[in-house]
């Protein structure tokens, strides 16, 4: 997703919150549902397109928190630190089990500009070829197109939660204008919504929508406020490679040491991963002594 950019002295306090009356509201007809999901839309837009949101690490996150959301969804167990272990620590060669792939083909839908392309890479094997012709049969407003491709994936493939609201969430951003995916219905959509049709599951979405905005919106202040701080303690850090490597913390959502090696050797990546956790700029995310991973 792609925003354009303004200047403010507080980047943090720059993203204002949902108002009240949007995620607070009585809605009592269709059509109040579907006026405070446009609003809480546009709130959205307008507010992540002021400050320096790092876009790149929000949808990272999103893309983690929706693979959760369809994991659970599929009655599996694994849950955000399973998902992070899954792709963080594979080795060349591995799979990453039915729940690591969840999350894998979040990861590519929300890393990269829309396209079909982009889509089809991040779709199981067998429903690729059929990205363009679900994207393209869509029409009205970007909640209902999103409602009606999600009911035409799973109409034609019900297990298949993750690729259907994978795109939806694309036939969403499309409809907004947006140039990525923003990892949004998983996270306010229920399984049993899911087995609704028509207006029914187009209503769904909208209250899905009116839902989880507010929750980007908290967590976007939140990333754009660590993702200062990261930027603010770089001239600390002595390590060769160590701005590079704090751009790479600032477009993913966990991070190996072994992945910075391309930058550093072994050492140094796990040093400088140490003196970041030590500033406070970067958070050990498993608690564990070995095979750690970081992020901001």
């Amino acid at each position: 997703m792609t925003f354009a950019k303004q200047t403010h002295s507080d980047d943090a306090d720059t993203i204002p919150r949902m108002p009240s009356w949007v995620i607070a509201g009585r809605a009592e007809t269709s059509e109040d549902i579907a006026f405070l999901s446009g609003a809480a839309l546009a709130h959205l837009h307008v507010a992540l397109a002021q400050g320096d949101v790092p876009h790149d690490l929000l949808r990272a996150r999103l893309a983690l928190s929706a693979a959760e959301a369809c994991v659970v969804m599929s009655g599996r167990p694994e849950r955000a630190s399973d998902l992070r272990d899954a792709l963080h620590l594979m080795r060349p060669g591995d799979h990453p089990g039915p729940a690591g792939e969840i999350y894998r083909q979040w990861r590519l839908a929300a890393g990269r500009p829309i396209s079909a392309a982009a889509l089809k890479r991040a779709m199981p094997d067998g429903l690729a070829s059929h990205v363009p012709i679900w994207l393209a049969a869509v029409q009205g407003g970007p909640v209902r197109r999103a409602a009606a491709v999600l009911e035409a994936v799973l109409t034609d493939h019900p297990t298949e939660e993750a690729a259907a609201l994978i795109l939806a969430d694309a036939a969403l951003a499309r409809g907004v204008g947006w140039t990525h995916l923003m990892p949004l219905l998983a996270g306010g959509l229920k399984r049993r919504d899911l087995q609704s049709t028509g207006a029914e599951l187009t209503t769904a979405c909208h209250q899905a929508v009116i839902r989880f905005t507010a929750e980007i919106l908290r967590l976007a202040a939140d990333l754009t406020r660590r993702a200062a701080y990261l930027r603010a303690v770089t001239p600390k850090l002595r390590a060769r490679g160590a701005g590079a490597a704090v751009e790479m913390f600032l477009t993913q959502d966990g991070l190996a040491p072994t992945a910075l090696t391309p930058l550093m050797s072994d050492r140094a990546a796990r040093r400088l991963c140490d003196r970041l956790v030590d500033l406070g700029a970067v958070r050990e995310l498993t608690g564990r002594d070995t095979f750690r991973l970081y992020g901001v």
